[in-house]
């Protein structure tokens, strides 16, 4: 018996989880309470009437009577139902610069009224009654801060009958979910590692080759080709051309980024929720959102100067994202960088992941303990260039007890031994929260005054 190929790797962007359709025949219509006491008090009042011998008081209880009749004769017969559509998710860049989720509510059913409330991760959304005629597509719009796998929008619906005086059963609960891809802030100069790969690429290398700035005049030998012939400086040293002088250039090469997430931790800014039996508040961006904004800039940066990235995760031990260039890439660096969260207690690493020769290394991590900060001790160790990123967001100290104060400060006094021990290392730190894009400036001209990847234009 064959087995069927597994689903393709690439989540996609949009998710539901719609329930199975409904039995047009099911979900009857029934009348509403309040049309079922006024019928009842108009029927009382009719029997009054006519036991009292009052015409008066029979008429006034007989004509709504009449009327609520008419409404259930008429009532609908097949059920309401209701589905989600894909919002406009061709854009996504656009989609994460908004920090608006879409998606379209399809609504069905012989109407004329529908009831629908809308809830998101626990939290009432809209509550309306909306016009049904045979179908009806309703917008729905999410502001949200958090990346990852979340929930767009639940809605419940409900049929109305005409005039109000039936309701139809509620519709199942249908569920439209995302995976929201990290937003991309422009970077504008970047660190390189300390050797360039490759005969060809966007940065100048310190051997000889073609394609970069001037790096000597030499006299002719074998293998030089004639082109590069100066004939000006060979007329100047040599009039009589025993020898020939020959333009040398630097080669173009290209740089090996490696990526580092460390997903262990998913930490907003309230102290308070890190023990998780809070959850943190859905308009703070945690530092795991964080570490996805930065690795993903970073991705995108590189790869459009024609760089290689990579992507590896910390918390988790599976395959890395190989090195690699071009819109593909990114798109394959961003849904994993969506993907990746906390997977229970993560085991202790005996050696730290393997990286290609020569790479630069860039880690985002809390660096709330030593196993981050000892791994890319280890790399600064090996000979790669380390960039630590610190993706921790600003806390909020304000409504803790004097303990909790005094353990948060303590963890920020051992937190800060630890980031001065990385720098003692000659790990290079990065803080993602004011003006990253200066920091990196930095240390891309600190690398051009000392000798490395690159030679100053």
């Amino acid at each position: 018996m064959s087995v069927p190929e597994p689903p393709p790797a690439r989540p996609p962007t949009w998710g539901s989880h719609v329930p199975a359709p409904a039995d047009p025949g099911a979900g009857p219509w029934s009348p509403a309470l309040a049309v079922t006491c006024a019928s009842a008090a108009c029927l009382v009042l009719l029997v009054v009437g006519v036991l009292a011998a009052r015409p008066d008081v029979a008429v006034l209880g007989a004509a709504p009577l009449v009327l609520a009749v008419r409404a259930l004769r008429g009532r609908p017969s097949t059920a309401t139902t209701a589905r989600f559509e894909a919002g406009d998710d061709d854009d996504p860049d656009a989609l994460g610069r908004a920090g608006r989720l879409r998606a379209t509510l399809v609504v069905e059913g012989p109407g004329p009224w529908a009831a629908v409330t809308t809830t998101r991760q626990g939290r009432t959304g809209a509550d309306v009654l909306v016009r049904v005629d045979g179908t009806r597509r309703l917008p729905v719009v999410a502001r949200t801060v958090r990346t990852g796998p979340q929930e767009v929008a639940s809605a419940d619906v409900q049929g109305v009958g005409p005039d109000g005086a039936s309701v139809a059963e509620p519709t199942p609960t249908v569920t439209r979910s995302t995976v929201v891809l990290p937003v991309t802030t422009p970077l504008l100069d970047l660190p390189l590692p300390p050797r360039l790969r490759g005969l060809t690429g966007p940065h100048e290398s310190r051997r000889p080759g073609e394609g970069g700035g001037l790096r000597d005049v030499h006299p002719w030998v074998p293998g030089d080709r004639l082109r590069r012939i100066d004939w000006r400086v060979t007329a100047r040293r040599s009039p009589d051309l025993r020898e020939l002088y020959v333009r040398r250039e630097h080669a173009q090469a290209e740089a090996v980024v490696m990526l580092v997430v460390d997903s262990r931790d998913d930490l907003g800014p309230d102290p308070r929720t890190w023990r998780g039996s809070v959850a943190p508040r859905a308009q703070d961006a945690t530092s795991l959102d964080r570490a996805r904004q930065a690795a993903a800039s970073l991705a995108r940066a590189y790869l459009e100067r024609g760089d290689r990235v990579g992507l590896d995760d910390l918390g988790v031990r599976r395959r890395p994202v190989a090195p690699g260039g071009g819109r593909r890439q990114l798109d394959r660096i961003r849904h994993a960088l969506a993907l990746t969260a906390p997977e229970g207690e993560p085991t202790a690493r005996l050696r730290p992941p393997r990286l290609p020769s020569g790479a630069l290394v860039v880690v985002f991590s809390t660096f709330l303990d030593d196993e981050s900060a000892a791994v890319a001790a280890r790399w600064r160790t090996a000979g790669h260039r380390v960039v630590a990123v610190d993706v921790l967001p600003r806390l909020r100290a304000s409504g803790l007890y004097d303990r909790e104060r005094l353990a948060l400060r303590m963890m920020t006094l051992t937190r800060e031994d630890r980031m001065a021990e990385l720098a003692d290392q000659d790990v290079e730190l990065v803080t993602w929260r004011d003006q990253p894009a200066v920091a990196l400036r930095v240390l891309a001209r600190r690398a051009r005054r000392h000798a490395g990847a690159g030679v100053p234009r």
